[in-house]
């Protein structure tokens, strides 16, 4: 089913200040094509399924294994499932590599990770209507959750994170699913 990005009267979303915070986040809205076509607020490009822009970022330590955060109980999408490293949305008018930057430094507290971009994924339920790009780099020191996004962390091989999600994939965001599988398996064709 395609999702509106118009609202049902024809006009663009408006931009609208509820109390919380988190959902009056302005965001780009996009149309199929990934062109901007509108601004809303976070809570409002939820609400009505409207079609946005998000980041991934793995990250990998120097021995390959790869850092996994469990999102708190608290969020609003996906609350208790395991995920990349870092994952945001694209803040109206930012660039994807500067969000993937911040992510990196408000979620793990690590602002000195070289990123390179290595992917995307179109918008789809599975996706929550994102256009995700997907980032990886190395972290040269221990990650330092913000333990108001993230309940927990950890290093894994691909090997162990691809039995895992094999055995168990509700335990993941659908997105994580999607990505790891095209990108981070160990039989992925972006993997050296």
């Amino acid at each position: 089913m395609r999702r509106r990005t118009r609202t049902d009267d024809g006009t663009m979303p408006s931009v609208q200040r509820p109390g919380d915070a988190v959902a009056a986040e302005l965001l780009d809205v996009v149309d199929a094509s990934n062109q901007v076509i509108g601004v809303a607020t976070r809570g409002d490009v939820h609400a009505h399924g409207w079609w946005h822009r998000a980041v991934h970022i793995v990250i990998e330590d120097g021995a390959g294994r790869m850092y996994l955060q469990r999102r708190a109980e608290n969020k609003d999408c996906d609350p208790g499932l395991w995920d990349t490293a870092a994952a945001g949305h694209v803040d109206h008018g930012e660039e994807y590599l500067s969000a993937a930057l911040r992510e990196l430094g408000e979620e793990l507290a690590l602002h000195d990770v070289q990123l390179e971009r290595v992917g995307a994924l179109p918008a789809s339920a599975a996706t929550g209507y994102e256009f995700v790009q997907v980032y990886r780099g190395r972290a040269t020191r221990e990650p330092q959750p913000n333990t108001e996004e993230i309940a927990t962390g950890g290093w894994w091989t691909v090997h162990d994170i691809a039995a895992w999600l094999a055995r168990s994939p509700q335990q993941f965001t659908a997105t994580f699913g999607l990505l790891f599988v095209r990108f981070c398996a160990p039989t992925a064709a972006v993997r050296p």
